[in-house]
């Protein structure tokens, strides 16, 4: 079978060692990788590099960067010289911007974080987050991220089909963490949906990690993700 670069897998180990182990064991069965934050003291970039250029695969770079506009713009313009494909940053229209100008001239995609897929209601009061629900803030997150420039958002499924409603999401990626295999544990995610209901309601990219990375035949399980993408 061969890959389908809708599914990213999220290497979530903790150094590039594992990671690359892990992507040796699942072979061509995946040709999208995400690293992460997580990562990044453990020879994240390194592993970036080696599996893009040596492995030929593509390489979304979870950062979530937030901070000043001329900070987030250095930090990205340093990034995007390793030729890699999606690079996050918080969906505030001030870093999208920021963002969007590091990333000038380069082929990097910005992706903008609209609310984390580990969060409920009841984190966001506690975060100080307005009122309101999370599909309503995350649609409004997402169209601004869209205005500032954004190539994409980061959403969880359940919200995916709002967003592509937008007019503003016209050529633009949606990219869905919180997917999880039916019967597959949920772990930290809050909002999720299955690989297939995901990409129907809008998603052009699905992020699945544990049920890939702690299953005993991480191909098979990558395997068996691709076959129901496929039946759409």
């Amino acid at each position: 079978m061969s890959s389908d670069d809708r599914l990213i897998v999220a290497l979530d180990v903790p150094n590039a060692l594992q990671g690359l182990k892990l992507a040796e064991q699942i072979g061509d069965a995946v040709s999208f990788y995400k690293i992460g934050l997580g990562m990044l003291t453990g020879g994240g970039l390194a592993l970036a590099n080696e599996l893009k250029d040596e492995h030929g695969k593509r390489i979304f770079l979870d950062m979530k960067l937030f901070d000043i506009g001329a900070t987030v713009e250095a930090a990205v313009r340093g990034l995007a010289q390793f030729d890699l494909d999606f690079l996050t940053v918080h969906g505030d229209p001030h870093v999208v911007a920021a963002a969007k100008e590091g990333a000038a001239g380069s082929n990097l995609k910005i992706l903008g974080v609209t609310i984390l897929t580990s969060l409920d209601r009841a984190d966001l009061d506690n975060c100080l987050i307005k009122d309101g629900e999370i599909k309503d803030l995350v649609q409004e997150r997402a169209g601004r991220a869209f205005d500032a420039g954004a190539d994409g958002v980061i959403a969880s499924p359940q919200e995916a089909a709002l967003i592509r409603a937008l007019p503003e999401s016209e050529g633009r990626l949606i990219v869905t963490p919180g997917v999880r295999p039916a019967g597959a544990a949920l772990g930290d995610q809050k909002r999720v949906a299955t690989p297939a209901s995901a990409i129907k309601d809008g998603a052009d990219h699905i992020v699945v990690g544990r049920p890939v990375w702690t299953a005993d035949n991480p191909r098979g399980a990558a395997e068996a993700i691709v076959a129901e993408l496929a039946s759409l």
